[in-house]
């Protein structure tokens, strides 16, 4: 479980460094996070798709 979350940072820090999505954090305990997409990110949605429609095709 724990090389998972390490993989998911990793990822969503090269995002947030690549600027398409925002991390913001919270102060509280248990400490929270949330992420939102940037306009860039919002840009990249039909490409994504598309690529995830691609992979499932290829999947079957």
């Amino acid at each position: 479980m724990r090389k998972n979350r390490k993989n998911a940072y990793v990822r969503t820090k090269k995002l947030e460094e690549n600027r398409v999505l925002t991390r913001k954090i919270y102060a509280e305990v248990p400490p929270r996070v949330e992420y939102e997409l940037t306009r860039i990110g919002y840009q990249l949605k039909p490409v994504i798709s598309e690529l995830e429609t691609g992979l499932k095709n290829i999947k079957k």
